[in-house]
C-alpha cells in the first residue's frame, strides 16, 4: 500500500508564486507515489475576520487553481474542510488531550496574535488542534510543509503519542517534509518576508493569476542591492531570493545560472526571470480558464472530494469516540 499525504491549503488572501513553487508542484508531483489528500481549510481562515462572500469565492477559486496545477481529481482527494464535520468533532476531543503549554509555544500563535493584540480569537490560539485532528483523521503518513508549519506537524504528532500512550495505538503518528529547494520564497519588496498572499503591497507577490505585464512589471521593481554581480549570496537576499526562483523553475544548476549571468547586471536576471515565471504560469492560466468555464465543474469535484474523504474521517472518529468513551 501507498503512504498517505495530507496537505491543506488555506483559502484566504491569493495563491502566489511562492505556494506554488515551495509546496503545490510537490503536491502534484507526490500524486503519483502518495495515496494523496489534498483540503481547502475554511475552518481555519475563519480564524481571523473574513467577507463571507470573498471567502466563498476563494474556496472555489483556490480548488480550480489547485486542478489547474495538476492536482488529479482522479488520483487524489481533493475537498473543503468545512464538507466534513469529522475535522470539527475530532479537533474538540484533541482539545481535552493537549496541554495549554504545548500551545502557548506555539509561535505562529505569539506571532500573528501581536497585531490583533486583545482582539485575537481563540479560534487563532486553538488553531493547532484542528490541524492536528485534519491530518491524523486521514491516518496520514507524510505532511509536505515549510518551515514555519512543521512546528504543527510536530505537534500534531505529539497529540497522537499522549493519546496513544493513554488509549493504545489509535492514530498513525505523522511525519512532516520540507522540500531542499523553494520551501520558503521571500517577498519581493522585502526578501527578508516570506512571500504572503495576504501582504498588502501591490510588489510584494506574484499571484498565479497575474498578467505577463503585471508579472514583469513587479519583478523589474524587486528588492535587489547596490552590488552588480550576479550569484547565489545568502547574505544578499534580494537578489538570492530571485536567484532560487529562476532556479527552481528552470531546473539548472547554481554554477549554471552563475555563469549564464557573469558579467551582466540585476536587469538582465530579472527580465530573464520574468519570462521564464511567465511562461510557466502560462498553461496553468489557460487550464484555469477552461476549469471554470462551467461553474458547475468545481462545485461536482468538491462535492464528490468530500464523499470519498468522509468515511476515511468517520472510521477514524469512531475509533477515537470508542476510546474515549464517547457515543
Amino acid at each position: 500500500m501507498k503512504k498517505r499525504v495530507f496537505s491543506g491549503i488555506q483559502p484566504t488572501g491569493e495563491i502566489h508564486i511562492g505556494r506554488y513553487l515551495g509546496a503545490i508542484r510537490h503536491w502534484v508531483s507526490m500524486q503519483d507515489n502518495y495515496d494523496s489528500i489534498i483540503c481547502v481549510v475554511d475552518l481555519h481562515a475563519i480564524t481571523v475576520p473574513q467577507d463571507p462572500r470573498l471567502l466563498k469565492g476563494r474556496i472555489r477559486e483556490f480548488a480550480g487553481l489547485l486542478l489547474a496545477a495538476g492536482i488529479d481529481a482522479e488520483r487524489s482527494i481533493l475537498f473543503v474542510q468545512s464538507h466534513v464535520s469529522a475535522h470539527s468533532e475530532l479537533a474538540w476531543i484533541l482539545n481535552c488531550f493537549i496541554p495549554m503549554g504545548w500551545m502557548q509555544r506555539m509561535t505562529q500563535f505569539k506571532e500573528k496574535s501581536v497585531k490583533q493584540k486583545e482582539q485575537v480569537s481563540v479560534g487563532l490560539f486553538d488553531y493547532p488542534a484542528l490541524m492536528a485532528a485534519d491530518i491524523l483523521l486521514y491516518d496520514t503518513d507524510v505532511v509536505p510543509v515549510g518551515e514555519d508549519q512543521k512546528q504543527h506537524v510536530e505537534l500534531a504528532r505529539d497529540a497522537a503519542q499522549r493519546f496513544n500512550n493513554i488509549y493504545g495505538e489509535t492514530f498513525v503518528l505523522p511525519e512532516p517534509v520540507i522540500p531542499d529547494v523553494g520551501a520558503r520564497i521571500m517577498g519581493l519588496d522585502d526578501p527578508n518576508k516570506k512571500m504572503s498572499g495576504s501582504e498588502m503591497g501591490v510588489g510584494h507577490s506574484i499571484a498565479l493569476l497575474d498578467s505577463p505585464d503585471v508579472i514583469r512589471s513587479k519583478i523589474m521593481k524587486a528588492t535587489t542591492d547596490s552590488h552588480r554581480d550576479v550569484v547565489f549570496d545568502e547574505s544578499r537576499p534580494g537578489i538570492f531570493n530571485l536567484l532560487t526562483i529562476y532556479q527552481i523553475i528552470t531546473g539548472e544548476g547554481k554554477k549554471e545560472i552563475e555563469s549564464r549571468f557573469a558579467g551582466k547586471g540585476y536587469g538582465d536576471l530579472k527580465k530573464a526571470l520574468a519570462e521564464v515565471v511567465v511562461e510557466v504560469l502560462r498553461p496553468l492560466q489557460e487550464r484555469y480558464r477552461q476549469i471554470t468555464a462551467d461553474p458547475g465543474h468545481i462545485d461536482a469535484i468538491l462535492k464528490s472530494g468530500a464523499e470519498k474523504a468522509r468515511p476515511l474521517a468517520v472510521r477514524t472518529l469512531a475509533r477515537v469516540k470508542e476510546k474515549v468513551g464517547l457515543g
